[in-house]
């Protein structure tokens, strides 16, 4: 959120001095958009970093208009490129049922200019792709449908969700991230702790019982579930 002076007061779009951030990429003011200099100045650190590899710039809005989630992307003159950006919004498309992959489109309009999707697009290398990832303030339709259904917040979070799972997608699809064995289960039981308020901490995560630990005499072994 660059904007957090501006949502304070009520705004979804500007700043506190009634700036819209998302139009002043190219050369932001450290006084009047602090925020926007920061985050450009970071990423421009990140960029020349040896030890970093910058592949992806998602900028989140709300559209006030349309319906569903879609994306913006840029147009390159590499087709090559221009095809391997399109590979994202695809596989969020599958899956996300509120995502709309025909709603979404590539384009490089002058009104767009000093956008983050644009500006870092020309600035950063052809291994990095930069969007702007759009969300309806109202509803979608599910493809197959006519029926609109309202965003909750919970509608909002699960695309978020949806959003980091097609990440994991697009890296096992080219081949940076190892496939699972088998199948993970979308649910699963947690071994409670021995004790009442103990906390079991493992690489990552931590897991806090409120029973005791019912262990059967015919089955003395751990029966606990593999980490994934």
């Amino acid at each position: 959120m660059l904007n957090p002076d501006g949502v304070y007061l009520g705004n979804y779009r500007c700043s506190l001095m009634g700036f819209d951030l998302n139009r002043h990429w190219a050369n932001p003011s450290p006084w009047a958009h602090p925020t926007l200099h920061g985050v450009k100045q970071l990423i421009i650190e990140m960029y020349n970093n040896p030890k970093i590899n910058l592949e992806f710039y998602i900028d989140i809005h709300a559209h006030s208009t349309m319906m569903n989630g879609f994306m913006y992307g840029n147009i390159f003159e590499d087709e090559e490129r221009f095809q391997r950006q399109a590979v994202l919004p695809k596989l969020l498309c599958q899956n996300a049922e509120d995502f709309s992959y025909s709603s979404t489109s590539f384009n490089r309009d002058a009104v767009k200019a000093g956008t983050g999707r644009r500006f870092l697009g020309g600035l950063l290398n052809d291994t990095s792709y930069c969007y702007t990832l759009e969300v309806s303030f109202y509803s979608y339709i599910v493809a197959g449908t006519t029926t609109a259904v309202p965003y909750t917040e919970e509608a909002y979070m699960k695309l978020g969700r949806n959003v980091a799972r097609t990440f994991l997608d697009y890296y096992r699809l080219n081949s940076l991230v190892e496939r699972p064995l088998a199948p993970t289960p979308k649910t699963r039981k947690e071994k409670e702790p021995l004790f009442k308020g103990t906390t079991l901490q493992g690489q990552g995560t931590s897991h806090v019982g409120s029973k005791l630990e019912k262990r059967s005499q015919t089955h003395p072994k751990d029966q606990s579930l593999p980490t994934q």
